[in-house]
């Protein structure tokens, strides 16, 4: 007899007045829930096949989490706070010493920058409480990765225009830039792990559970695209203009090869064109052949060491971005084929 969460049993169905089957609850799980004698219940018919069966009625669960700095080892805080956050808590309580409260709110500080919608609630002696503004089944996922697109095709595009001589201020703010798509690459896994935990969060969204998940994929792979357009920019402002390279030739010539490819692959998160998404696949993998070629070349000449070090690293940056590119193409495909699977039951 299943009496609490995680229990299992056998219950045989009952046939009534000659044309309905019915099936017995079990009492706790009806108590649990506050229901009555009359009470609905709805019943989904899931595609593996099982029932799922939700008291009408529902009251939101919140989740909450305890943090003490005397149990976190020293400098581990954001971590943990990050932790919670990705987690899907909704109020994060954290308790400390008096001594340590500068340091504690200078980390809730730079937790608050890398997160979305986690303000301070309430101060007490020794005790700040955070509590999520935002509900995760809100803001849809898709929405997230144009806005973490946009910020990271702006950013190339004002690297390329800053190699043509336009003011290398133009992409001074590149750090902020890459910050706003962590933020928004944590989001969509916070999203994604309480979307597989509340299957009332994944339908708000719009997502069945493993699209939630292949939807955090592809927010990883556009967050590992920004590191590497990060690192173009700072090496751009540290050598501060003085090594000039020509946007006609490698490695320059593949960004808008790169800029059509990711761009196709976006708009392929709605329109699934499996055509579309290999070509832009194949393109990205001739880039990346061309990029490892002409670094392989670039220490035959006689060009000064300063100069070929920054080409390389700006090449081998480009060639990150086609390969991450390709992974999140690959991850469409996935997407893609699930969609396309038929399920059939096999008899014995």
């Amino acid at each position: 007899m299943a009496k609490q969460a995680g229990d299992k049993d056998v219950r045989k169905l009952q046939l009534t007045g000659g044309a309905t089957y019915t099936l017995s609850l079990p009492k706790g799980w009806v108590a649990s829930h506050g229901l009555e004698s009359r009470d609905g219940v709805q019943i989904d018919w899931r595609p593996s096949g099982a029932l799922r069966l939700t008291p009408l009625d529902t009251i939101e669960d919140s989740k909450r989490i305890t943090l003490s700095t005397s149990s976190i080892p020293e400098g581990a805080l954001l971590d943990h706070l990050m932790g919670a956050y990705l987690s899907g808590t909704d109020r994060i309580i954290l308790r400390f010493s008096e001594d340590e409260e500068r340091a504690i709110k200078r980390v809730i500080r730079i937790f608050q920058r890398s997160t979305r919608g986690f303000e301070i609630e309430d101060e007490a002696m020794n005790k700040i409480t955070l509590i999520s503004l935002i509900n995760a089944g809100e803001l849809p996922m898709r929405s997230s990765l144009n806005q973490m697109f946009m910020q990271l095709n702006s950013l190339m595009r004002d690297i390329l225009e800053v190699f043509t001589a336009e003011d290398i201020d133009l992409i001074e703010d590149y750090e902020e830039r890459e910050r706003e798509i962590d933020s928004l690459r944590f989001l969509i896994e916070r999203q994604a792990g309480i979307a597989l935990d509340s299957y009332k969060v994944a339908e708000r969204l719009n997502l069945g559970r493993r699209q939630a998940v292949e939807y955090a994929n592809l927010a990883r792979s556009l967050e590992r695209m920004a590191d590497h357009a990060r690192q173009m920019a700072m090496l751009i402002i540290e050598d501060n203009g003085q090594t000039k390279l020509s946007i006609e030739n490698a490695p320059l010539n593949q960004i808008p090869i790169w800029q059509e490819a990711i761009r196709t692959l976006m708009i392929n998160i709605r329109t699934k064109d499996p055509v579309e998404i290999e070509s832009a696949r194949i393109s990205l993998k001739t880039a990346q052949d061309l990029l490892e070629l002409h670094e392989r070349g670039l220490w035959s000449g006689r060009k000064n060491a300063p100069k070929l070090l920054f080409e390389d690293h700006i090449s081998e940056s480009i060639r990150r971005l086609c390969a991450y590119s390709r992974d999140f193409g690959e991850t469409l495909l996935n997407m893609l084929t699930h969609e396309m699977m038929v399920t059939e039951r096999i008899h014995d």
